[in-house]
């Protein structure tokens, strides 16, 4: 199989402000769908681009936004600082929205998907970017009040890990409540998992809170993301 071939591009937000982000492409261009992939908060690493080379291997035109312009960590630490001096209004209703419209000048349907911060996010753009056909979140959301659950007008699928100390099972329960009481098509998964379940780099034991790379649970995960943007994104 051909191999996707990624770069970086420029694009603008609505506001007019140039902001990078990598591209990859999948082999048959015409006709594609496309994703935008929210980075967690390390940045974006080698580790999300190759999330985005994976959804073009799988037919997907795939655009990561650069949201901490050119900075990335492995550091604890230096992550949750990058993450904290993030806005997140700016970052969903401009840098997601802008990779979303640059992908719509090429794609009918683009849908948005995030990993942790990434989540949170593709929370907020689901409710705040019309433009968005479909969301798939991988263990992270924002804080309950700020989620307009009626704006979300799109099929939703979520992956959580019951074992995620960032992300409480009662936490997760309260977000499904409260997407099924707005009438959101809401889909979500729950495995047996600690958080960041499906980062291949996620070697966590000893850390608290914990982070841990399942194999099983990630491709199961993955399957079902895939069979849900077949769904959506295709028609």
């Amino acid at each position: 199989m051909k191999q996707p071939h990624g770069s970086m591009v420029t694009f603008n937000r609505p506001d007019g402000k140039p902001l990078q982000g990598y591209l990859a492409k999948p082999a048959k261009l015409e006709g594609a769908p496309a994703v935008v992939v929210i980075q967690e908060w390390w940045g974006l690493n080698d580790q999300i681009r190759g999330v985005a080379d994976r959804l073009a291997l799988s037919g997907y035109l795939a655009l990561v936004p650069d949201l901490y312009r050119g900075k990335s960590t492995v550091e604890q630490e230096e992550a949750h600082h990058l993450m904290s001096a993030l806005d997140f209004g700016d970052a969903a209703t401009q840098d997601v929205r802008g990779a979303v419209q640059y992908l719509k000048q090429q794609a009918d349907k683009v849908a948005v998907t995030g990993y942790c911060m990434g989540g949170a996010l593709t929370l907020l753009a689901l409710s705040n970017i019309p433009e968005v056909a479909a969301g798939v979140v991988w263990y992270g959301f924002p804080p309950l009040e700020y989620i307009d659950a009626s704006k979300i007008k799109v099929p939703v699928i979520g992956h959580w890990a019951t074992q995620d100390e960032f992300f409480p099972a009662e936490t997760v329960d309260a977000l499904e409540k409260k997407l099924t009481e707005a009438n959101v098509d809401v889909e979500f998964h729950r495995y047996l998992a600690h958080h960041a379940f499906a980062n291949e780099t996620a070697v966590g034991y000893g850390r608290i809170p914990r982070t841990q790379f399942d194999p099983v649970w990630s491709q199961q995960a993955w399957d079902r993301t895939l069979t849900f943007l077949g769904r959506t994104m295709w028609k």
